[in-house]
């Protein structure tokens, strides 16, 4: 009898999943812990497509074994103008999230099967682990919501899924309220349900920590998606998995990536700009122009780029053009955006990844090599203007999330990899008060914020070479549980300096409030 691939390939997935160990649970279980909800970004939720005939499913994002062939038979969509949402193109085929573990399995290892390079599919598995050793308990205190990425952040189909989430949490932990943490693009599905439906917001919810959260959008990303494709994985496993291109034709048709595009009226004080090298013909003569595109009029360089854009679907070659209905819907998500307000009753904290150089101006072609038909962009490396940011999200983007927040925190690392950061770890855990307190937790050095207004100058006093700064932070009250309507700063007061031989010390003396606080660390050097 002969067997096929896709049995094999099945027979392999149970195989894995049969031999795989149980998930411990947290060895000492905190029933006095407020529940818990983690929110992933784009990418971040287990998709199974499922057989409308039988009910039958299979994993379809993520997988490495058959991955492009399942992206394109089951993942590939249309857009639906009359109900806003995007459909797969096997019209036997619906895409569901699993609710396993009370939505955890979802969102947790995004390939469970996988035997090696497991890591690079890690989601919320570092942190879910962490939070078990915290006193957590899934299905008690620890939940988490899996959604459909493809669809608009705003889909009335996944805000009442959400609403139902919340409600059934509230219940399940005896009318306590929720602290909600998301990660990405998981900002703002959780940002436009706070809009549309503030009053359930309200009544849930206690605690909002958004992490590297786009809330103006990430265009030097989505430009270059656009234009050329992603990856969602790097290293040895991207041989393994989606190309870059096939990824592309799925996007094309996913109103969360227009939506992540930002809005075109943001007053951004580095604007991303799309840039292109083309060659002008006038009067018999060539000039090599560089050409600059901001936000607000750069769309017509990206219709223009994939009007002849097609998809190959069942042998046929379907037009795959830049869509002018979903940009509409994402121009209408970002209105609604920015009228969201935070609650009364709810704190807002708001963590960004800084540190790494994060693509924002996107540039295509060369005086050497300029552009001379935009249809080709696909094939021309993009060279990028970068600013600080997580890789993703530039750190503007995201600290411009437009609430009154309690605290505004970068952290150093990479925006998928900063969820698996102890440093992360330790505010989150101080924010919500669980557990043990932590030994090594100081906030005046674990924070690393960026400073609201920074001014640095460089002075010697004896010989000692001072980096001297004067800055207002964000900081967040003594209380947690206190509410306050202004926000405290902090102020450099004083730097004093002493050497002893061969070492120096130095003191910087802050105002916070009505308090001085006293910093630990400051960069000294000592002339040789």
């Amino acid at each position: 009898m002969a067997i096929g691939f896709d049995d094999l390939v099945r027979a392999l997935e149970l195989w894995l999943k049969l031999n795989k160990k149980p998930k411990q649970t947290g060895a000492n279980v905190n029933t006095d812990l407020d529940p818990v909800l983690l929110v992933p970004g784009i990418g971040g939720s287990i998709l199974h497509a499922v057989n409308i005939d039988d009910d039958s499913y299979e994993r379809v994002w993520v997988r490495f074994v058959a991955a492009e062939y399942k992206l394109k038979t089951k993942l590939w969509s249309r857009y639906d103008s009359s109900t806003g949402k995007t459909e797969s193109m096997d019209p036997k085929t619906t895409i569901a999230v699993p609710e396993d573990r009370h939505g955890l399995y979802a969102i947790d290892i995004l390939d469970p099967d996988l035997v090696i390079g497991s890591e690079s599919v890690y989601y919320f598995h570092d942190m879910i682990v962490e939070m078990l050793k915290w006193g957590y308990q899934e299905g008690t205190t620890l939940f988490g919501f899996g959604y459909d990425f493809r669809q608009s952040n705003r889909l009335p189909e996944t805000m009442d899924k959400l609403a139902a989430k919340l409600a059934a949490m509230y219940n399940a932990a005896g009318g306590k309220k929720i602290n909600i943490i998301t990660h990405s693009m998981g900002g703002i599905l959780v940002k436009c349900f706070m809009a549309l439906h503030t009053d359930i917001f309200e009544k849930y919810v206690k605690n909002w920590i958004a992490v590297c959260a786009p809330f103006q959008g990430a265009p030097g990303c989505t430009n270059s998606t656009f234009l050329n494709g992603m990856s969602f994985v790097e290293g040895w496993e991207q041989r393994l998995y989606i190309s870059k291109w096939s990824m592309h034709q799925l996007l094309m048709e996913c109103p969360s990536i227009y939506e992540l595009m930002g809005p075109r009226n943001f007053n951004w004080q580095v604007i991303p700009r799309l840039e292109l090298f083309r060659k002008h013909d006038s009067d018999g003569n060539s000039r090599i122009i560089l050409e600059s595109y901001t936000p607000s009029d750069n769309v017509g360089v990206l219709k223009e780029a994939l009007a002849t854009n097609t998809i190959n679907c069942n042998g046929l070659d379907l037009p795959l053009p830049f869509n002018s209905d979903i940009l509409k819907w994402a121009n209408e998500t970002w209105e609604i955006l920015s009228s969201a307000k935070l609650p009364s009753g709810v704190k807002f904290y708001n963590i960004y990844g800084t540190n790494l150089a994060t693509s924002h101006t996107v540039c295509y072609g060369s005086q050497d090599k300029p552009v001379t038909d935009l249809e080709q962009l696909r094939y021309f490396e993009a060279k990028y203007i970068c600013v600080d940011g997580d890789g993703t999200v530039p750190v503007e983007s995201a600290k411009a999330d437009g609430l009154n927040a309690e605290a505004r925190v970068g952290i150093p690392g990479e925006h998928r990899g900063i969820l698996c950061e102890p440093h992360l770890f330790r505010i989150i855990k101080h924010w919500l008060r669980a557990g043990d307190p932590d030994p090594f937790y100081d906030p005046l050095n674990d924070y690393v914020i960026l400073p609201t207004a920074f001014e640095m100058e460089s002075h010697k006093e004896k010989g000692i070479e001072v980096a001297s700064f004067k800055e207002e932070w964000d900081v967040i009250s003594k209380d947690q549980d206190e509410q306050s309507n202004s926000h405290d700063k902090m102020e450099m007061r004083s730097i004093s300096v002493k050497h002893d031989g061969t070492k120096a010390h130095a003191t910087v003396t802050v105002r916070e409030g009505k308090q001085h606080v006293k910093l630990k660390a400051v960069t000294v050097s000592v002339d040789a």
